[in-house]
């Protein structure tokens, strides 16, 4: 039997300080096979991110299939799960949000005629309780799809945002958030600033845009670090079948049936909208069917790039979709006891969008445990959600 040990010789580290914590990214060690991977740990946090792509396009459909998985492992804390199995299940509620954290800023970068599988995977392995994990991920996502040959339009980065009443604070310790008043994430390219998510308490506007900017600041040196990776490393993106469009079609409906659509638009109802945009189609159909007989299956396309472009219209000219000023908030309606016998009930309308909420009460010794990588050990509080058609 010969035995010889393997070499990583296309291994590269790439390293800085990250407010105050060093960030590290190790290329060419972990997951050779997939398109790209990137292990990344900032401070003693580690994830494993991986970029990977189908070679051919997938038949039938219309939309870019991206899926983000951010995996969390409660070997990550130290803790074994407390399941019969003590395996871990379904991905917890503050997972499925990393990974909708992580997609949300990184798809309007693929090209959106893209019709390759791409599935980008974040998997947990050790955490540090200063150094967040989901901006972790996220930055190990942007870093491996960037020196991947899978086309995209990035790279970003993300950082964490607080504010002690006094101080900015970024990618606040665990320390710096017990007296933390604001939890923004804030995910940007070198020149914008595309995704904001926030919760605060009742912080003055100018000091949430200062800390957006200022966080806009700080994450550049990482945007930096991975144009260094892409510069020395990355791939060559691969080219790809181009989803079908008629462009031809498109420019005939732009020149001639954009007031039609404006017209069905034009209404502070939905469902008198949407009657309107079903007869538009029809005649849309009838009209240009017989030089465009496969027109239908790029209706949907069609309709988002119009109203897209009716809206952009617009809203630049000071209107709005359904005839609302731009400070002026759809009619609002709230009323209690709405079901009988529950703990509690109320139903809340603004405009067309109504929620029926029913709350029910019970002791402390009814609270979820909760079984996750996060700090949180207990929930008293849940809040289900109920999408009836």
């Amino acid at each position: 039997m010969i035995i010889k040990q393997k070499e990583f010789l296309n291994k590269k580290v790439y390293e800085l300080d990250y407010c105050g914590r060093p960030l590290r990214l190790e290329v060419g060690r972990m997951a050779e096979l997939a398109n790209a991977a990137v292990l990344i740990q900032y401070g003693e946090t580690t994830v494993l991110a991986t970029a990977t792509a189908s070679s051919r396009p997938r038949d039938g459909i219309d939309y870019f299939p991206l899926s983000v998985d951010f995996n969390e492992k409660l070997y990550a804390v130290g803790r074994i799960p407390g399941s019969f199995m003590r395996r871990e299940g379904r991905p917890s509620l503050p997972a499925v949000l990393a990974s909708r954290l992580i997609d949300r800023p990184m798809r309007p970068l693929f090209p959106s005629d893209l019709r390759n599988d791409v599935a980008i995977v974040c998997e947990v392995l050790s955490i540090d309780r200063d150094c967040s994990p989901e901006i972790t991920a996220m930055i190990g996502a942007a870093a491996a799809v960037s020196i991947s040959d899978i086309p995209f339009n990035g790279p970003i980065a993300g950082i964490s945002l607080g504010w002690n009443g006094k101080d900015f604070l970024f990618n606040p310790t665990q320390a710096q958030r017990e007296t933390n008043r604001m939890t923004v994430t804030v995910a940007a390219t070198h020149k914008k600033v595309i995704m904001i998510e926030a919760a605060a308490d009742e912080v003055p506007d100018d000091v949430m845009y200062e800390g957006i900017v200022k966080a806009h600041e700080k994450l550049q040196p990482v945007l930096d670090l991975i144009d260094k990776m892409v510069e020395e490393i990355g791939k060559p993106k691969f080219s790809y079948d181009h989803a079908a469009f008629d462009d031809a079609l498109f420019e005939q409906i732009c020149a001639n049936d954009m007031e039609g659509m404006a017209f069905c638009m034009d209404t502070d109802d939905k469902n008198v909208r949407e009657a309107r945009v079903n007869e538009w189609i029809t005649a849309i159909q009838d009209k240009y069917s017989e030089d465009h007989p496969d027109m239908m299956q790029y209706m949907e396309e069609i309709l988002y790039r119009i109203q897209k472009m009716i809206v952009k219209k617009w809203l630049l000219a000071g209107k709005r979709v359904d005839g609302r000023a731009m400070n002026e908030i759809r009619p609002l309606a709230a009323e209690v006891a709405v079901v009988p016998r529950v703990h509690g009930s109320g139903l809340f309308t603004r405009g067309q969008t109504q929620v029926l909420s029913i709350a029910t009460l019970n002791t402390i010794s009814m609270n979820q445990k909760m079984d996750t990588i996060w700090e949180e050990e207990e929930k008293r509080y849940m809040h289900h959600y109920n999408f009836p058609p």
